[in-house]
């Protein structure tokens, strides 16, 4: 008897009891169903010779403009409507050239799509037309520009969903996971709940689903109101009238400082759930009998999370090299264009060892940073395991620690604010004044050092951002005793980097350069050689 009760116990400690949250997120995940499969008479299919040109030209397009994988077969749906809407301003039939583009350049498989998509997506392009005609008439160009590019963002998001279905659930329900899990663990200064919990939603987007402005305000719009396209005639008479207010609520909902004071929140409490979500994508099959079981479960995240570690490295040597080819093509190609005949020009003279400084330093530096960068270890994976434990144990003790976000610091010591404040302000004029002392021992004229400092603070904004994939599954991140102070100097380049990279990528001289000249006669060519490859098709199967 008392073996009996020893082995009882043991079972106990290892099996875990999931809690109503966790479950909850297993039945929604049964549920998802993904695209039914097309038939062979009604899929559209697109030439493979054609499929590689334009899959050539995207690859080349995106290369120049910096955004996350997942972000980009949106921008491309947005990029190709604006495209077709401005020679085609009715849109009629223009859904399945919105297809077709989307097959060649392989956002979707060949034949993944077919005749009734082309119905759908036809009917949501003239629900935007429709809407977007009732709101610009009559306003300001200012007020027309918001409401128009809103607009576009919303039906683009909203194609792009409807193309992927099970994949936009799938992502949804994982942030809805991570919501409910948080929800109680945060109060805020003076906001009510129901507030709070709108500001925790859009800090989800921005921290875990790393959505940009167009699907922040899709998800959001979405969270109060329905896809646009499903608005009967007659709703929308009542809508139509309330949707400037309500975009400019968004975006002030989106902008609000609180909302990133919780984005930060919680980054600090994302490891736990990728690993979780990473598991429940490979494991599709009774994952509860997985997470009930301790010994299972940490055999499986121990497993995940040392692939993910090695993910890890490789992703970063690859955004390394995209991050370069961007600065590179978008800034320091056309920089250095001007940097020989205005220095000819200004000073008469042409520094070359300047422009190969210049055309070196930066991706020298890029390498630098990205090879001191750390991947987690063991105690990491193992405190990744403890947490994930807590968090879908049906124990509700993880969600009652609370944190507290005020809505503005309160300085204690302002005197002491004042100085650190007066001594970080100087550390700008120190760090550059030593960049241009070293400089000025290689003959660095002024334009010669702005080049430098601009490509260096770009390269080492980008090298940050980078970096900090590194902690993706990082629980916690310790500093060295010197970190401090090397980040205390360090932050010039950061915030001077931020400001260029932000600043500049408004004006992509090269992005105008390939949306405006390029792109429309290349995807016309692209059309005809496939309207020939059809032609010739057809003439071989009468042959036969």
């Amino acid at each position: 008897m008392p073996e009996q009760e020893g082995n009882q116990a043991s079972n106990q400690k290892t099996v875990i009891e999931l809690s109503d949250v966790t479950e909850k997120l297993f039945q929604a995940l049964n549920k998802i169903k993904g695209r039914p499969p097309t038939d062979e008479f009604s899929k559209i299919t697109v030439s493979q010779t054609v499929s590689f040109l334009a899959l050539a030209y995207e690859k080349v397009r995106n290369a120049i403009e910096y955004r996350e994988d997942h972000l980009i077969r949106r921008a491309a749906i947005e990029r190709i409507l604006k495209r077709r809407l401005s020679l085609n301003p009715e849109g009629k039939n223009e859904a399945e050239n919105v297809l077709r583009e989307l097959l060649w350049a392989r956002y979707f498989a060949n034949g993944s799509l077919d005749e009734g998509d082309i119905q759908d997506i036809q009917t949501i392009i003239q629900k935007y037309i429709t809407i977007r005609s009732r709101l610009l008439r009559g306003r300001s160009s200012k007020s027309k520009g918001f409401i128009a590019d809103f607009l576009i963002e919303l039906i683009t998001a909203e194609i792009e969903e409807f193309l992927t279905p099970a994949e936009s659930q799938r992502e949804a329900d994982f942030g809805y996971y991570i919501f409910q899990t948080l929800k109680d663990k945060v109060k805020i200064e003076d906001v009510k709940e129901s507030q709070k919990d709108t500001f925790l939603f859009i800090a989800i987007e921005k921290a875990y689903r790393k959505s940009d402005q167009a699907y922040q305000r899709y998800h959001l719009f979405r969270l109060f109101y329905k896809p646009l396209s499903q608005y009967s005639e007659q709703e929308l008479e009542t809508l139509i009238t309330k949707l400037p207010d309500i975009f400019k609520k968004i975006d002030e909902l989106i902008a609000n400082p609180t909302v990133e004071k919780l984005v930060r929140f919680v980054r600090k409490q994302l490891p736990p759930f990728l690993i979780i979500f990473s598991i429940l994508r490979d494991h599709k099959e009774d994952p509860k009998t997985l997470f009930s079981d301790k010994n299972k479960l940490w055999a499986k995240v121990e497993q995940v999370a040392r692939d993910k570690y090695a993910q890890v490295r490789s992703r970063l040597n690859v955004l390394a090299f995209r991050s370069l080819i961007y600065i590179f093509v978008t800034k320091m190609v056309f920089a250095l264009i001007l940097e020989v005949p205005v220095s000819q020009i200004l000073y008469n003279h042409v520094n070359y060892l300047a422009i190969r400084i210049n055309s070196l330093a930066p991706p020298i530096f890029m390498l630098f940073i990205i090879l001191t960068v750390s991947v987690p270890g063991e105690n990491n994976t193992k405190r990744l395991f403890l947490r994930i434990v807590d968090i879908i144990d049906k124990d509700s003790t993880f969600e009652k620690a609370t944190a507290f976000i005020t809505k503005k610091v309160k300085n204690k010591r302002p005197i002491l604010l004042f100085g650190f404040t007066i001594l970080y302000l100087s550390t700008f004029i120190v760090t550059l004044y030593l960049i241009h002392l070293i400089l000025q021992l290689v003959d660095f004229n002024l334009l010669s050092e702005a080049l430098f400092i601009f490509f260096i603070s770009v390269v080492a904004f980008f090298a940050y951002r980078i970096k900090q994939i590194a902690n993706m599954y990082r629980l916690t991140e310790k500093g060295s005793f010197f970190s401090p102070i090397v980040d205390f100097f360090f932050m010039p380049i950061l915030s001077l980097g931020k400001f260029f990279s932000e600043g500049v990528s408004k004006i992509n001289f090269f992005i105008v350069i390939f949306d405006f000249i390029i792109e429309a006669p290349f995807k016309l060519i692209i059309e005809v050689i496939e309207e020939w490859i059809t032609f010739v098709r057809q003439k071989k199967e009468e042959i036969v």
